[in-house]
């Protein structure tokens, strides 16, 4: 009997599972290792990453499928949990966001549900709740795989897929009074805050991080066209949060998908992206996905649009819409994108540029491991940038909360560049250090910047790197000159090879179009498979939340079924 082990328990595991429990493979066994007491909802959707004022940023219509809707799953819930959250079967609404721990009680049940087929179908599960996976090693010669747990137990398994999701490693906090590494999870946030605060980044993280403040410090009230006010408590007559972010920018809001999933209108095959990279030097051109997913889908939805960017670069679309951003002040854009996502929800019509740039994101996901070095640097640095702000699908709740706490002068967006810094007080909170000299101090510091990929040196589990069963990220230049020039610049980290060649040093580890780790001499690992985020953000620049693990999935179980 072939024994399979999933290392965590998150979203990511969930739709692992759902595969091995659906698939035709036979004499299997899974072991299912989560280091929480509760399998689905992982970090974001359960209490270590949510409080009651966090929404989800996708709706019922906009989620893989799983074994029920959350429409049909509402109406078996129990009471006391409908209750809880305000919401019912009559009230929901399939379009609209989710509290976050009611959508983890959903995912829960999901994986619930896909245990009791397996037991059904007589597939062999175990289950370790509250078990920290400590290391994980490749046994070449047995051609299996060692777990490693904190009791100090091990276990045997012939194919392991790594699922863990985010992490926050701790820097200053705990050390330094009012300095967070991170606003989860957020109960920690929830006090008096009679002072000002500072928060780097102003990403989705960020506003989870306001949602809880603004409760500890004040409250909200709905007013009657919709928007809301914001009362502070006496007590907190000093809060002020000023959000640092590139550019001054905000996230842009939700609006009306007509492909709910990011299913592009074409996706590269695994054997179209080779017969690419065989015309193209061994590279995918990064040109020639935004061709195909995105200038071609305006073209077909928007002939006017079209038009005006149809002799544009990617770096000339990027450029003309970032500098309409950038003209307007953040919270004057957020007022006149509130309006625009209103209108686009109320009549079911897409923003079709927007929808067509979260589509080319999920896009380039795949074969972004075989662009060259040069495409890379282009579409982390020009692209990317954009694209956060375009799919961070800002809940229209969170945009009212924010324009409240403006409106009442409690919060600003600041315009900072790469060159700013944070350094923690003298006993508390942080020194922020600006461009041209300028510092101010703030009595509290959160990171928002949102999940950080981890560098080969970051990754967790010890024999994965000492018997060098993973290797760290690199692209290869197409260009020697362009390699040579970035390595003199300092800009990236740049290698050159033995044979004259240069490579361009990524974070993370590098896999395989199947999400197998590859060696150091580039071989795929047959037993070995990486779902986890932070492992390989650098060559999978894009990972949509659930759309990911829905995709990621669906590779491994074709690599598994193939053996």
């Amino acid at each position: 009997m072939k024994k399979i082990a999933l290392i965590g328990g998150g979203p990511a595991a969930l739709f692992m599972f759902k595969r091995l429990v659906q698939s035709p493979l036979k004499n299997i066994e899974v072991s299912i290792f989560e280091q929480h007491e509760k399998l689905g909802a992982g970090m974001p959707y359960s209490r270590y990453g949510s409080s009651k004022e966090h929404i989800t940023n996708v709706s019922d219509n906009e989620i893989p499928e799983l074994k029920a809707p959350i429409k049909d799953w509402l109406s078996h819930a129990p009471t006391e949990m409908r209750i809880d959250y305000s919401i019912s079967e009559k009230e929901f609404n399939e379009d609209k966001v989710l509290p976050r721990l009611l959508f983890g009680e959903y995912l829960s049940s999901q994986f619930d549900l896909f245990l009791a087929e397996a037991r059904k179908n007589k597939l062999p599960t175990n289950v370790f709740y509250n078990t920290r996976v400590t290391d994980v090693e490749d046994v070449q010669t047995k051609k299996q795989v060692k777990v490693s747990v904190e009791s100090g137990e091990t276990f045997i398994f012939d194919e392991v897929i790594i699922c863990t999701g985010h992490s926050w490693p701790c820097k200053a906090e705990g050390s330094i009074t009012n300095w967070f590494d991170s606003p989860y999870p957020p109960q920690k946030l929830f006090k008096k805050a009679n002072f000002p605060i500072a928060i780097k980044g102003a990403s989705l993280t960020a506003i989870d991080a306001v949602r809880t403040l603004s409760r500890a410090n004040g409250c909200f009230t709905k007013n009657s066209d919709d928007t809301y006010s914001f009362k502070l408590n006496p007590e907190s007559a000093g809060f002020h949060i000023t959000l640092h972010a590139i550019d001054g920018l905000l996230p842009a809001m939700r609006f009306h998908l007509e492909d709910n999933h990011l299913e592009p209108a074409h996706v590269l095959s695994h054997e179209e992206i080779y017969e690419i990279k065989q015309k193209n030097n061994g590279f995918v051109p990064l040109d020639l996905i935004y061709e195909l997913n995105f200038k071609q889908v305006i073209q077909r939805k928007n002939p006017e649009l079209f038009e005006e960017i149809k002799e544009m670069s990617i770096e000339d679309f990027i450029s003309f819409m970032m500098e309409k951003r950038k003209k307007i002040d953040a919270f004057a854009l957020l007022k006149a994108e509130y309006k625009e996502a209103e209108k686009s929800i109320k009549r079911h019509e897409s923003v079709i540029w927007k929808e067509a740039l979260s589509t080319l994101s999920y896009a380039i996901n795949y074969p972004a491991k075989h662009f060259s070095a040069e495409d890379m640097i282009r579409l982390k640095e020009k692209v990317m940038p954009l694209i956060s702000i375009i799919i961070a699908y800002m809940p229209q709740s969170s945009a009212r909360e924010l324009m409240a706490l403006h409106e009442a002068g409690l919060i600003e967006v600041k315009d900072v560049d790469s060159s700013s810094s944070v350094v923690p007080g003298k006993s508390e909170g942080a020194i922020y250090k600006y461009s041209q000299g300028e510092e101010k101090y703030f009595s509290m510091f959160i990171d928002a910047v949102g999940q950080r990929p981890f560098f080969y040196n970051q990754i967790p589990f010890e024999g994965l790197k000492k018997k060098e069963t993973i290797s760290a990220a690199y692209l290869r230049f197409a260009s020697n000159l362009r390699g040579e020039k970035e390595m003199e610049s300092d800009t990236n980290v740049v290698l050159k090879e033995e044979s004259g060649g240069y490579l361009l040093q990524l974070p993370g580890i590098n896999i395989s179009d199947f999400f197998q780790p590859l060696d150091v001499y580039g071989v795929a690992n047959p037993r070995l498979f990486i779902m986890a985020v932070p492992f390989i953000a650098g060559v999978n620049p894009d990972y949509s939340g659930l759309d990911f693990c829905e995709a990621a999935s669906e590779k491994i179980i074709q690599r598994m079924m193939e053996k």
